[in-house]
């Protein structure tokens, strides 16, 4: 099963991946242009075939050690992170050395000469991170300034709009009308614990991911299942209002 992950698209603020724990076989992930700066999630995605990461905030090579244990990873888009400065030569050698594998690096093809050199002039990466390995042990690890499950002020706005777009160009590909603005309630309300919220989300983007690998047959099987659920839940509103 094929899927891709789009996050919460250009300028937006994701951080919490935790969703591709349970993505084992998720085989495309789109993440550009986020807020990400730990790849331990996308370990446990072990059909991986293209991961996209660019503009993101992935600070230190040593985040590779979650992608040595992905056989599959071909295809890797990593620049424009911080961990690719200053020394760009130093960057690719260090991926290559550690995912010798790969077919492309940042969109460029990798060459069996690449590889070879790279065993000697990259820097192999044995252990995790520090800072993961600390929030194992119970210690206090960093604190994202947001993650995608949690609405603040400021970027309620921006992820109000992201999801209307992508509910609707669902919508559209299961032949329904798009919502209107004043229609779309994508956000649990505000006394609804965190917990709740956070994994509302997940299972929200987890079926996103999902719908995009079906064929007609199946979104039509997908409709037919969410107008049923739809009809039940609206059943159950009328007789809570009786």
């Amino acid at each position: 099963m094929t899927g891709d992950v789009t996050g919460c698209k250009r300028g937006n603020r994701l951080t919490d991946i935790s969703i591709c724990h349970e993505l084992p076989n998720i085989e495309v992930m789109t993440l550009s242009a986020n807020n990400i700066s730990t790849l331990e999630p996308i370990s446990h995605c072990q059909n991986l075939t293209e991961l996209y990461l660019r503009k993101n905030n992935v600070s230190n090579l040593t985040e590779l050690y979650f992608l040595k244990s992905l056989p599959r990873l071909k295809v890797l888009w990593l620049s424009e992170n911080p961990c690719c400065n200053p020394d760009p030569h130093k960057y690719r050698m260090t991926v290559l050395r550690n995912l010798p594998n790969l077919q492309k690096l940042d969109n460029q093809a990798v060459t069996a000469e690449e590889v070879s050199h790279a065993m000697t002039e990259g820097e192999e990466i044995t252990a995790a991170p520090t800072e993961i390995l600390s929030t194992e042990n119970g210690s206090p690890g960093p604190t994202p300034e947001h993650t995608c499950g949690e609405v603040t002020a400021e970027s309620e706005s921006d992820l109000l709009n992201f999801s209307m777009e992508e509910t609707n160009k669902i919508r559209e590909q299961l032949g329904m009308k798009p919502l209107p603005r004043d229609k779309f309630s994508p956000f649990s309300s505000p006394v609804e614990p965190y917990g709740n919220r956070k994994r509302k989300n997940n299972v929200l983007n987890a079926i996103l991911l999902l719908l995009k690998d079906l064929d007609a047959d199946g979104l039509e099987i997908v409709q037919r299942t969410a107008e049923n659920r739809i009809h039940q839940l609206q059943r159950k509103e009328l007789q809570q209002e009786r």
